[in-house]
């Protein structure tokens, strides 16, 4: 049996084994070592947050029944995307399309921050009230589908391995539950592990209610980009314990932790000074 034919078998097994493994892990963190008290129950926003992943999750198998998997396959089917035309060691192809596939996140979520009307399906993630492990599953269905929209294009113009894009597509689920848990590590630690990977302190700074620090911070996976581009920011201006998180525009519990408004909020009144390049003065 070769890789692809392995991986396209046993790729639902292999990513419902790592969700599963690394949510039960940070759960039971942040039950035993939290990092913030929280201000809405735990179960009420689970179940809305958790609510989010199964519609989500139904609406891409309906609209992308082979998802990024079957977009990799089909690009080398065809032979599209600069990976099929080159002769590189297959490590190399797929440390390549890791890479290129986490520099297009980042991009692609600086673009939801730049873009106002990408910014109203955006902000559902961001006006979370609290930070934890299901905050970084917690996207609207249309950014989702917009968002795989653009991976299948850069997909087609890499042309990556399908083993790169399984390890990729792991490795962002599993980074973005353990960056957004609301977990304390000693302060050495975080200092040594945000050169390698998003910490959870690093990545809670982008989920600030001031705007200079929501504006920050956006890798998801890999922490060089924002280091490169000017994106990072180390610390909360109040530290992380007396910041505020979400947005300043919605601070309501119904609407920012029951289903029904969290799916609303792209439609409510306009965007607010978050947007990259809106002038904080205007409203």
């Amino acid at each position: 049996m070769s890789i692809d034919e392995f991986v396209l078998r046993h790729e639902g097994l292999i990513r419902i084994g790592f969700f599963l493994g690394v949510f039960a892990v940070m759960a039971w963190w942040e039950v035993n070592a939290p990092r913030r008290p929280l201000l809405v129950s735990k179960l009420r926003r689970w179940i809305s947050n958790i609510g989010i992943v199964v519609l989500n999750t139904i609406l891409l198998r309906l609209i992308f029944p082979a998802a990024a998997i079957g977009a990799a396959l089909f690009a080398a089917a065809h032979g599209w995307g600069v990976l099929n035309y080159a002769s590189l060691p297959a490590a190399l192809e797929v440390a390549l399309a890791v890479l290129v596939l986490d520099l297009a996140i980042y991009l692609q979520h600086v673009m939801f921050h730049a873009v106002p009307a990408l910014w109203r399906l955006h902000r559902m993630h961001h006006a979370d009230l609290d930070f934890d492990v299901t905050t970084g599953a917690r996207f609207h269905p249309i950014e989702i589908v917009l968002s795989m929209g653009i991976k299948f294009a850069v997909i087609f113009a890499l042309g990556p391995p399908v083993l790169g894009v399984l390890i990729f597509e792991v490795l962002l689920n599993a980074t973005a539950m353990f960056n957004h848990s609301n977990v304390r590590m000693p302060e050495t630690l975080d200092a040594r592990l945000r050169w390698l990977v998003v910490t959870p302190d690093m990545h809670r700074v982008h989920h600030s209610v001031k705007r200079h620090e929501t504006n920050s911070n956006f890798g998801f996976n890999l922490p060089w980009w924002d280091r490169l581009f000017g994106t990072y920011r180390a610390q909360p201006d109040g530290g992380h314990t007396a910041m505020t998180i979400g947005l300043d525009t919605f601070q309501d519990s119904r609407v920012c932790a029951d289903l029904p408004g969290m799916l609303w909020i792209p439609f409510r009144r306009d965007t607010g000074v978050y947007p990259i390049g809106r002038n904080p003065d205007s409203t």
